[in-house]
C-alpha cells in the first residue's frame, strides 16, 4: 500500500487540505485522495473538494483525479448524476485499490459515471498515467 506522502512526487505538491472524513493532496493538474476508514464519499463531500479544486488548480485546467484507497470506505454511485447536474466535468479518474472491498464500489461506480475508470494496483503507475492524460489535454487545447 502507498500513502501520497511516501512517494518521492510528494515533494511536487502545491496544497494539502485535511478533512474529518480524508486527505487531499493537490498538484499541478492533479487531485489524489486518501478518504478514512468507515466514511461514505457522498454528493456533500465532492461539492466541498470540486470547490477547493477549482480554487488551488483553476476551473478551465483539464484535471486528473486519483481515488488512493489506503482504506474501506464506500462511495455513493447515484451521487455523480448530481456531479454531472451540476455541469463539472472529469476526464481523467482512477482508482487504486489494494484489496477487494476497494474494488467493490468502483463496480456501482462504473454505472454512473460518464468516462472510463482506470483501475491501478500501484500509487505510482495511476500518478504517471493521470499526468500523462492531462498533459495530453493541455496540448490539445493549445493546438
Amino acid at each position: 500500500m502507498q500513502r501520497v506522502k511516501d512517494l518521492e512526487f510528494f515533494k511536487t505538491i502545491r496544497e494539502i487540505r485535511e478533512y474529518e472524513f480524508g486527505i487531499f493532496y493537490f498538484f499541478d493538474g492533479l487531485v489524489i485522495s486518501e478518504i478514512k476508514e468507515g466514511e461514505v464519499f457522498n454528493w456533500s463531500i465532492a461539492e466541498k473538494i470540486i470547490s477547493v479544486a477549482y480554487e488551488v488548480l483553476g476551473k478551465d485546467k483539464p484535471i486528473a483525479y486519483i481515488s488512493n484507497r489506503i482504506h474501506n470506505y464506500s462511495v455513493v454511485p447515484t451521487d455523480w448524476l448530481k456531479f454531472y447536474k451540476h455541469r463539472h466535468q472529469l476526464e481523467f479518474y482512477s482508482v487504486v485499490a489494494y484489496n477487494k472491498s476497494g474494488l467493490a464500489s468502483l463496480v456501482l461506480e462504473k454505472m454512473f459515471f460518464r468516462n472510463k475508470i482506470r483501475q491501478f494496483a500501484n500509487l505510482e503507475d495511476a500518478i504517471k498515467w493521470s499526468l500523462a492524460k492531462v498533459n495530453e489535454k493541455k496540448i490539445d487545447l493549445s493546438a
